[in-house]
Protein backbone atom coordinates (compact mmCIF):
# COMPACT_ATOMS: atom_id res chain seq x y z
CA UNK A 1 0.00 0.00 0.00
CA UNK A 2 2.88 2.16 -0.25
CA UNK A 3 5.61 2.12 -2.32
CA UNK A 4 8.24 -0.71 -2.01
CA UNK A 5 10.86 -0.33 0.31
CA UNK A 6 14.16 -0.87 0.39
CA UNK A 7 13.82 -3.99 2.58
CA UNK A 8 12.95 -5.70 -0.50
CA UNK A 9 16.51 -5.72 -1.49
CA UNK A 10 17.41 -7.98 1.81
CA UNK A 11 13.87 -9.99 1.29
CA UNK A 12 14.01 -10.56 -2.44
CA UNK A 13 16.98 -13.04 -1.94
CA UNK A 14 16.13 -14.47 1.17
CA UNK A 15 12.92 -15.91 -0.48
CA UNK A 16 14.37 -16.60 -3.74
CA UNK A 17 12.02 -17.82 -6.33
CA UNK A 18 9.83 -19.18 -3.29
CA UNK A 19 7.65 -22.78 -2.75
CA UNK A 20 5.40 -23.13 -5.51
CA UNK A 21 3.19 -26.09 -6.36
CA UNK A 22 3.85 -28.13 -9.45
CA UNK A 23 0.84 -25.90 -10.87
CA UNK A 24 4.00 -23.16 -10.46
CA UNK A 25 6.31 -25.03 -12.29
CA UNK A 26 7.47 -23.21 -15.68
CA UNK A 27 7.38 -25.33 -18.64
CA UNK A 28 11.30 -24.37 -19.39
CA UNK A 29 13.66 -22.01 -18.12
CA UNK A 30 13.12 -18.28 -18.78
CA UNK A 31 16.04 -16.25 -19.03
CA UNK A 32 17.23 -13.99 -16.03
CA UNK A 33 18.17 -10.59 -15.83
CA UNK A 34 19.52 -10.18 -19.73
CA UNK A 35 19.40 -6.55 -20.82
CA UNK A 36 16.60 -5.53 -23.17
CA UNK A 37 17.29 -4.70 -26.47
CA UNK A 38 15.71 -1.39 -27.42
CA UNK A 39 15.99 0.36 -30.95
CA UNK A 40 16.72 -2.81 -32.45
CA UNK A 41 16.53 -1.95 -36.68
CA UNK A 42 17.10 2.40 -35.71
CA UNK A 43 20.55 2.61 -37.35
CA UNK A 44 20.75 6.24 -36.86
CA UNK A 45 18.10 9.38 -35.49
CA UNK A 46 16.43 11.04 -38.44
CA UNK A 47 17.87 14.43 -39.69
CA UNK A 48 14.90 16.81 -39.43
CA UNK A 49 14.65 21.02 -39.94
CA UNK A 50 11.90 22.56 -38.21
CA UNK A 51 11.85 26.23 -39.12
CA UNK A 52 10.08 28.99 -36.64
CA UNK A 53 5.99 29.06 -38.10
CA UNK A 54 5.23 32.57 -39.69
CA UNK A 55 2.02 34.04 -39.56
CA UNK A 56 -0.15 35.85 -42.09
CA UNK A 57 -0.53 38.72 -39.94
CA UNK A 58 0.49 39.20 -36.09
CA UNK A 59 -1.97 39.58 -33.79
CA UNK A 60 -2.51 39.52 -30.37
CA UNK A 61 -4.52 36.74 -28.59
CA UNK A 62 -5.11 35.56 -24.97
CA UNK A 63 -2.17 33.28 -25.69
CA UNK A 64 -0.09 35.93 -27.06
CA UNK A 65 1.04 37.29 -30.30
CA UNK A 66 0.96 34.83 -33.01
CA UNK A 67 4.02 35.77 -33.48
CA UNK A 68 5.37 34.58 -30.76
CA UNK A 69 3.54 31.73 -30.85
CA UNK A 70 4.84 30.26 -34.16
CA UNK A 71 8.49 30.09 -32.30
CA UNK A 72 7.31 28.61 -29.31
CA UNK A 73 5.32 26.04 -31.53
CA UNK A 74 8.25 25.41 -33.35
CA UNK A 75 10.34 24.76 -30.30
CA UNK A 76 7.80 22.46 -28.98
CA UNK A 77 7.55 20.42 -31.87
CA UNK A 78 11.68 20.02 -31.67
CA UNK A 79 11.24 19.23 -28.31
CA UNK A 80 8.91 16.24 -28.54
CA UNK A 81 10.72 14.83 -31.29
CA UNK A 82 14.09 14.87 -30.06
CA UNK A 83 12.43 13.76 -26.65
CA UNK A 84 11.59 10.13 -28.98
CA UNK A 85 15.49 9.58 -29.23
CA UNK A 86 14.34 8.93 -32.96
CA UNK A 87 15.15 11.91 -34.68
CA UNK A 88 18.04 15.19 -34.40
CA UNK A 89 16.26 17.93 -35.00
CA UNK A 90 17.72 20.93 -36.82
CA UNK A 91 16.58 24.48 -35.36
CA UNK A 92 14.66 26.42 -35.22
CA UNK A 93 17.27 28.74 -34.30
CA UNK A 94 19.59 29.28 -37.24
CA UNK A 95 17.45 28.16 -40.11
CA UNK A 96 15.91 30.60 -42.78
CA UNK A 97 13.24 32.18 -42.17
CA UNK A 98 9.82 31.37 -43.65
CA UNK A 99 7.28 33.38 -44.98
CA UNK A 100 3.84 32.74 -45.12
CA UNK A 101 3.42 31.55 -48.55
CA UNK A 102 6.65 29.94 -48.44
CA UNK A 103 4.52 27.13 -45.98
CA UNK A 104 2.99 25.44 -48.84
CA UNK A 105 5.44 26.26 -51.70
CA UNK A 106 8.76 25.68 -49.14
CA UNK A 107 12.14 26.62 -50.60
CA UNK A 108 14.01 23.53 -50.30
CA UNK A 109 17.27 24.76 -51.31
CA UNK A 110 17.25 27.19 -48.40
CA UNK A 111 17.38 24.03 -46.21
CA UNK A 112 19.29 21.42 -48.39
CA UNK A 113 22.62 22.82 -46.72
CA UNK A 114 21.42 21.02 -43.08
CA UNK A 115 21.17 17.95 -44.42
CA UNK A 116 17.53 17.54 -42.78
CA UNK A 117 15.96 14.57 -44.68
CA UNK A 118 12.26 15.94 -43.76
CA UNK A 119 11.19 19.50 -43.50
CA UNK A 120 8.58 20.31 -41.34
CA UNK A 121 7.13 23.74 -41.88
CA UNK A 122 3.52 25.03 -40.48
CA UNK A 123 1.90 29.00 -39.80
CA UNK A 124 -0.23 30.40 -36.76
CA UNK A 125 -3.20 31.93 -37.63
CA UNK A 126 -5.87 34.49 -35.45
CA UNK A 127 -9.59 33.74 -36.26
CA UNK A 128 -11.84 36.29 -36.02
CA UNK A 129 -14.15 33.97 -33.77
CA UNK A 130 -11.43 34.01 -31.05
CA UNK A 131 -9.68 30.71 -31.83
CA UNK A 132 -5.97 29.92 -33.21
CA UNK A 133 -5.85 27.99 -36.38
CA UNK A 134 -2.11 25.80 -36.21
CA UNK A 135 -1.24 24.64 -39.41
CA UNK A 136 1.50 21.49 -39.59
CA UNK A 137 3.13 20.51 -43.01
CA UNK A 138 6.09 17.52 -43.41
CA UNK A 139 7.75 17.31 -46.66
CA UNK A 140 10.08 14.88 -47.91
CA UNK A 141 13.60 16.75 -48.95
CA UNK A 142 15.32 14.62 -51.75
CA UNK A 143 11.90 13.81 -53.79
CA UNK A 144 11.07 17.52 -52.91
CA UNK A 145 6.96 16.49 -51.96
CA UNK A 146 4.65 16.61 -49.17
CA UNK A 147 4.02 13.87 -46.95
CA UNK A 148 1.46 15.22 -45.01
CA UNK A 149 -0.25 17.98 -44.04
CA UNK A 150 -2.52 18.77 -40.59
CA UNK A 151 -4.42 21.95 -39.76
CA UNK A 152 -5.84 22.44 -36.03
CA UNK A 153 -8.42 24.83 -34.80
CA UNK A 154 -8.05 25.27 -30.88
CA UNK A 155 -9.02 27.73 -28.21
CA UNK A 156 -5.41 29.76 -27.34
CA UNK A 157 -5.42 28.07 -23.60
CA UNK A 158 -4.56 25.02 -26.23
CA UNK A 159 -2.01 25.84 -28.23
CA UNK A 160 0.61 23.82 -26.51
CA UNK A 161 -1.71 20.64 -27.62
CA UNK A 162 -1.79 21.63 -31.45
CA UNK A 163 2.03 21.89 -31.14
CA UNK A 164 2.30 18.30 -29.65
CA UNK A 165 -0.18 16.87 -32.04
CA UNK A 166 1.72 18.45 -35.03
CA UNK A 167 4.77 16.94 -33.21
CA UNK A 168 2.33 13.62 -32.96
CA UNK A 169 1.44 14.10 -37.15
CA UNK A 170 5.41 13.60 -38.13
CA UNK A 171 6.05 10.85 -35.69
CA UNK A 172 3.16 8.65 -36.97
CA UNK A 173 3.75 9.64 -40.16
CA UNK A 174 7.88 9.11 -40.28
CA UNK A 175 7.59 6.31 -38.08
CA UNK A 176 4.50 4.07 -38.85
CA UNK A 177 3.75 4.46 -34.85
CA UNK A 178 1.25 5.33 -32.85
CA UNK A 179 1.03 9.06 -31.01
CA UNK A 180 1.59 9.74 -27.60
CA UNK A 181 3.05 13.51 -27.51
CA UNK A 182 -0.47 15.40 -26.72
CA UNK A 183 -0.99 13.04 -23.61
CA UNK A 184 -1.21 14.20 -19.82
CA UNK A 185 0.24 12.67 -16.87
CA UNK A 186 -1.09 11.85 -13.08
CA UNK A 187 1.19 11.08 -10.24
CA UNK A 188 2.17 11.80 -6.78
CA UNK A 189 3.66 14.90 -5.92
CA UNK A 190 6.23 14.47 -2.54
CA UNK A 191 7.43 16.97 -0.54
CA UNK A 192 9.01 17.13 2.87
CA UNK A 193 11.02 14.73 5.29
CA UNK A 194 10.80 11.13 4.51
CA UNK A 195 8.51 11.18 8.20
CA UNK A 196 6.17 13.32 7.34
CA UNK A 197 6.03 13.23 3.16
CA UNK A 198 3.40 15.89 2.03
CA UNK A 199 1.81 13.55 -1.06
CA UNK A 200 -0.31 15.56 -3.09
CA UNK A 201 -2.18 14.28 -6.70
CA UNK A 202 -1.39 16.29 -9.57
CA UNK A 203 -1.65 16.21 -13.07
CA UNK A 204 0.32 17.81 -16.04
CA UNK A 205 1.02 17.23 -19.75
CA UNK A 206 3.49 14.67 -20.95
CA UNK A 207 6.37 16.99 -20.60
CA UNK A 208 5.71 18.60 -17.38
CA UNK A 209 3.28 21.69 -18.84
CA UNK A 210 0.34 23.02 -17.48
CA UNK A 211 0.93 21.53 -14.33
CA UNK A 212 -1.89 21.70 -11.53
CA UNK A 213 -2.33 19.89 -8.38
CA UNK A 214 -5.70 17.83 -8.00
CA UNK A 215 -5.19 17.73 -3.76
CA UNK A 216 -4.56 19.87 -1.17
CA UNK A 217 -1.92 17.28 0.78
CA UNK A 218 -4.30 17.10 3.88
CA UNK A 219 -4.41 13.24 3.48
CA UNK A 220 -1.75 11.05 1.90
CA UNK A 221 -2.57 9.82 -1.63
CA UNK A 222 -1.12 6.89 -3.76
CA UNK A 223 -1.01 5.04 -6.93
CA UNK A 224 -3.51 6.98 -9.13
CA UNK A 225 -4.75 5.96 -12.50
CA UNK A 226 -6.43 7.38 -15.56
CA UNK A 227 -9.47 6.35 -17.09
CA UNK A 228 -9.62 5.44 -20.29
CA UNK A 229 -12.17 7.60 -21.24
CA UNK A 230 -10.75 10.30 -19.16
CA UNK A 231 -13.49 11.55 -17.27
CA UNK A 232 -12.29 10.55 -14.05
CA UNK A 233 -9.35 9.07 -11.83
CA UNK A 234 -8.86 6.33 -9.37
CA UNK A 235 -6.45 6.70 -6.42
CA UNK A 236 -5.86 5.17 -2.82
CA UNK A 237 -5.98 7.89 -0.68
CA UNK A 238 -4.85 7.44 3.87
CA UNK A 239 -7.95 9.39 5.04
CA UNK A 240 -8.34 9.37 8.48
CA UNK A 241 -5.61 6.65 8.83
CA UNK A 242 -7.31 4.30 6.60
CA UNK A 243 -6.55 3.12 2.99
CA UNK A 244 -9.80 3.64 0.61
CA UNK A 245 -9.96 3.78 -3.02
CA UNK A 246 -11.18 7.26 -4.28
CA UNK A 247 -12.74 8.36 -7.78
CA UNK A 248 -11.88 12.05 -8.19
CA UNK A 249 -14.47 13.60 -11.41
CA UNK A 250 -12.10 15.46 -13.75
CA UNK A 251 -14.88 18.35 -14.82
CA UNK A 252 -15.94 18.73 -11.22
CA UNK A 253 -13.30 17.68 -9.01
CA UNK A 254 -15.35 16.11 -6.78
CA UNK A 255 -14.09 12.98 -4.52
CA UNK A 256 -16.07 10.35 -3.78
CA UNK A 257 -15.23 6.39 -2.24
CA UNK A 258 -15.22 3.75 -4.63
CA UNK A 259 -16.47 0.97 -1.99
CA UNK A 260 -18.76 1.65 0.71
CA UNK A 261 -17.23 -0.67 3.10
CA UNK A 262 -15.31 -0.78 6.23
CA UNK A 263 -11.86 -2.78 4.87
CA UNK A 264 -8.44 -1.44 3.66
CA UNK A 265 -9.16 -1.09 -0.22
CA UNK A 266 -6.26 -0.34 -2.11
CA UNK A 267 -3.86 -0.84 -5.72
CA UNK A 268 -7.16 0.28 -7.83
CA UNK A 269 -6.88 0.08 -12.04
CA UNK A 270 -10.00 0.91 -14.68
CA UNK A 271 -10.83 -1.72 -17.37
CA UNK A 272 -10.43 -0.86 -21.15
CA UNK A 273 -13.72 0.32 -21.28
CA UNK A 274 -13.91 2.40 -17.95
CA UNK A 275 -17.14 0.57 -16.66
CA UNK A 276 -15.41 -1.12 -13.78
CA UNK A 277 -12.17 -1.19 -11.70
CA UNK A 278 -10.74 -3.31 -10.20
CA UNK A 279 -9.16 -3.04 -7.04
CA UNK A 280 -7.60 -5.29 -4.08
CA UNK A 281 -9.65 -5.13 -0.74
CA UNK A 282 -8.51 -6.77 2.79
CA UNK A 283 -10.98 -9.06 4.78
CA UNK A 284 -10.35 -11.33 7.82
CA UNK A 285 -6.53 -11.25 7.17
CA UNK A 286 -6.93 -12.15 3.61
CA UNK A 287 -6.21 -9.69 0.77
CA UNK A 288 -7.64 -10.65 -2.60
CA UNK A 289 -8.28 -8.77 -6.29
CA UNK A 290 -12.47 -7.26 -6.23
CA UNK A 291 -14.00 -5.64 -9.27
CA UNK A 292 -16.77 -3.31 -8.96
CA UNK A 293 -18.61 -0.89 -11.44
CA UNK A 294 -16.89 2.50 -11.65
CA UNK A 295 -20.58 4.03 -10.23
CA UNK A 296 -20.54 1.77 -7.05
CA UNK A 297 -22.30 -1.23 -6.16
CA UNK A 298 -21.42 -4.73 -4.66
CA UNK A 299 -17.37 -6.18 -5.33
CA UNK A 300 -17.25 -9.47 -6.82
CA UNK A 301 -13.99 -11.27 -5.76
CA UNK A 302 -11.80 -12.52 -8.56
CA UNK A 303 -8.93 -14.19 -6.49
CA UNK A 304 -9.42 -16.57 -3.59
CA UNK A 305 -5.18 -17.38 -2.38
CA UNK A 306 -4.20 -17.23 1.43
CA UNK A 307 -1.93 -14.37 1.42
CA UNK A 308 -1.68 -10.76 -0.51
CA UNK A 309 -3.03 -10.46 -4.13
CA UNK A 310 -2.69 -7.00 -5.53
CA UNK A 311 -1.62 -4.69 -8.56
CA UNK A 312 -4.12 -5.98 -10.99
CA UNK A 313 -3.88 -4.56 -14.74
CA UNK A 314 -6.03 -5.70 -17.23
CA UNK A 315 -5.15 -6.82 -20.84
CA UNK A 316 -6.28 -4.17 -23.51
CA UNK A 317 -9.29 -6.16 -24.56
CA UNK A 318 -10.28 -7.03 -21.37
CA UNK A 319 -10.25 -10.51 -21.70
CA UNK A 320 -7.28 -10.89 -19.18
CA UNK A 321 -5.37 -9.39 -15.89
CA UNK A 322 -1.98 -9.69 -14.93
CA UNK A 323 -1.10 -9.24 -10.72
CA UNK A 324 0.97 -10.15 -8.79
CA UNK A 325 0.89 -12.19 -5.62
CA UNK A 326 2.92 -13.92 -2.47
CA UNK A 327 0.91 -17.36 -2.35
CA UNK A 328 3.80 -18.98 -3.49
CA UNK A 329 6.07 -17.92 -0.48
CA UNK A 330 7.58 -14.35 -2.73
CA UNK A 331 6.07 -11.75 -4.67
CA UNK A 332 5.86 -12.93 -8.57
CA UNK A 333 3.48 -12.32 -11.44
CA UNK A 334 0.38 -14.27 -12.30
CA UNK A 335 -2.08 -14.58 -14.96
CA UNK A 336 -5.96 -14.94 -15.04
CA UNK A 337 -8.87 -14.44 -17.03
CA UNK A 338 -11.20 -11.14 -15.80
CA UNK A 339 -13.63 -13.39 -14.54
CA UNK A 340 -10.97 -14.47 -11.96
CA UNK A 341 -10.56 -18.00 -13.40
CA UNK A 342 -7.32 -19.61 -14.90
CA UNK A 343 -4.97 -18.16 -12.36
CA UNK A 344 -1.15 -19.45 -13.39
CA UNK A 345 2.05 -17.84 -12.74
CA UNK A 346 4.50 -16.53 -15.22
CA UNK A 347 7.64 -14.74 -13.38
CA UNK A 348 10.36 -17.52 -12.05
CA UNK A 349 13.19 -15.44 -11.98
CA UNK A 350 14.74 -15.34 -8.68
CA UNK A 351 13.62 -12.75 -6.07
CA UNK A 352 10.05 -10.75 -6.43
CA UNK A 353 8.13 -8.66 -9.41
CA UNK A 354 5.87 -5.92 -8.66
CA UNK A 355 3.36 -3.76 -10.37
CA UNK A 356 2.91 -4.99 -13.79
CA UNK A 357 1.12 -3.23 -16.34
CA UNK A 358 0.13 -4.54 -19.50
CA UNK A 359 0.93 -2.99 -22.54
CA UNK A 360 -1.56 -1.35 -24.88
CA UNK A 361 0.24 -3.41 -27.78
CA UNK A 362 -1.31 -6.69 -25.62
CA UNK A 363 1.53 -8.50 -26.26
CA UNK A 364 4.11 -7.74 -23.42
CA UNK A 365 4.05 -6.86 -19.74
CA UNK A 366 5.89 -4.50 -17.95
CA UNK A 367 7.20 -4.59 -14.20
CA UNK A 368 9.38 -3.64 -11.36
CA UNK A 369 12.08 -6.32 -10.51
CA UNK A 370 12.26 -5.71 -6.92
CA UNK A 371 16.25 -7.28 -6.16
CA UNK A 372 17.62 -3.81 -7.58
CA UNK A 373 14.64 -2.37 -8.25
CA UNK A 374 14.75 -2.08 -12.43
CA UNK A 375 11.79 -2.43 -14.75
CA UNK A 376 11.49 -4.85 -16.86
CA UNK A 377 9.17 -6.47 -19.52
CA UNK A 378 7.91 -10.23 -20.42
CA UNK A 379 5.77 -12.05 -22.65
CA UNK A 380 2.30 -12.91 -20.87
CA UNK A 381 3.03 -15.89 -20.93
CA UNK A 382 6.47 -15.40 -18.87
CA UNK A 383 8.64 -15.78 -21.98
CA UNK A 384 11.03 -13.11 -22.99
CA UNK A 385 12.32 -11.46 -20.07
CA UNK A 386 14.51 -8.44 -20.26
CA UNK A 387 15.09 -5.66 -18.11
CA UNK A 388 14.97 -2.19 -19.59
CA UNK A 389 16.86 0.48 -17.03
CA UNK A 390 20.22 0.17 -16.16
CA UNK A 391 20.94 0.73 -12.93
CA UNK A 392 18.62 1.17 -9.62
CA UNK A 393 15.74 2.92 -7.77
CA UNK A 394 13.26 2.43 -10.58
CA UNK A 395 10.04 1.05 -10.31
CA UNK A 396 6.41 2.06 -10.91
CA UNK A 397 6.38 1.52 -14.98
CA UNK A 398 3.18 3.31 -16.92
CA UNK A 399 2.78 2.76 -20.38
CA UNK A 400 2.58 5.65 -22.78
CA UNK A 401 -0.92 4.96 -25.55
CA UNK A 402 1.00 3.57 -28.44
CA UNK A 403 3.27 1.21 -26.16
CA UNK A 404 6.44 2.36 -27.09
CA UNK A 405 7.35 4.79 -24.33
CA UNK A 406 7.61 4.26 -20.67
CA UNK A 407 7.32 6.72 -17.07
CA UNK A 408 8.51 5.16 -14.04
CA UNK A 409 9.78 6.85 -10.88
CA UNK A 410 13.64 6.72 -10.43
CA UNK A 411 14.52 6.88 -6.68
CA UNK A 412 13.53 5.39 -3.59
CA UNK A 413 13.47 8.32 -1.11
CA UNK A 414 13.12 11.13 -3.22
CA UNK A 415 11.38 10.20 -6.06
CA UNK A 416 11.56 11.65 -10.14
CA UNK A 417 9.67 11.01 -13.08
CA UNK A 418 11.63 9.54 -15.85
CA UNK A 419 11.05 8.22 -19.16
CA UNK A 420 12.69 5.68 -21.46
CA UNK A 421 11.07 5.58 -25.14
CA UNK A 422 11.56 1.69 -26.15
CA UNK A 423 12.14 2.22 -29.59
CA UNK A 424 15.22 4.22 -29.25
CA UNK A 425 16.11 3.60 -25.59
CA UNK A 426 16.13 7.39 -25.08
CA UNK A 427 15.78 8.49 -21.58
CA UNK A 428 15.09 11.60 -19.95
CA UNK A 429 13.77 13.09 -17.05
CA UNK A 430 10.16 15.04 -17.14
CA UNK A 431 10.19 18.31 -14.78
CA UNK A 432 8.39 18.27 -11.91
CA UNK A 433 7.77 21.22 -9.48
CA UNK A 434 8.77 18.89 -6.65
CA UNK A 435 9.52 15.40 -6.33
CA UNK A 436 7.38 12.90 -7.73
CA UNK A 437 6.16 8.77 -8.19
CA UNK A 438 3.48 7.10 -8.75
CA UNK A 439 3.11 8.45 -12.83
CA UNK A 440 0.14 7.04 -14.92
CA UNK A 441 -0.39 8.06 -18.34
CA UNK A 442 -3.31 9.07 -19.74
CA UNK A 443 -4.81 7.67 -23.32
CA UNK A 444 -4.04 10.08 -26.32
CA UNK A 445 -6.37 12.91 -25.95
CA UNK A 446 -9.78 13.86 -28.05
Amino acid sequence: MKRLSRFAFITCFLLGAGVAGAQDQPAAPQPDDEPVTVGEGVTAAIPIAVPYMPTPQPADTAAGNTQGLGRQVAEIVVADLRNSGLFTPIGPNGLPGVSFPQVTAPDFGAFGPTGAQNLVQGFVQANANGTLTVGCYLYDMAARTELTRQGYVVQPRDWRRAAHRCADTIYSRLTGEGAYFDTRIVYVSETGPARRRIKRLAIMDYDGANHRFLTNGQWTVLTPRFAPNQQTITFMTYENERPRVMVYELDSGRTRPLVDQPHMTFAPRYSPDSRHIIFSMAVNGNTDIYRIPVGGGAPQRLTNAPGIDTGGSYSPDGSRIVFESDRGGSQQLYVMDANGGGQRRISFGGGGYATPVWSPRGYIIDFTRTCGFRIGVMAPDGSGERILTSGGGAEGPSWAPNGRAIMFTRGLSAGRLWYVDVASGATRQVPTPLGGSDPAWSPLRD
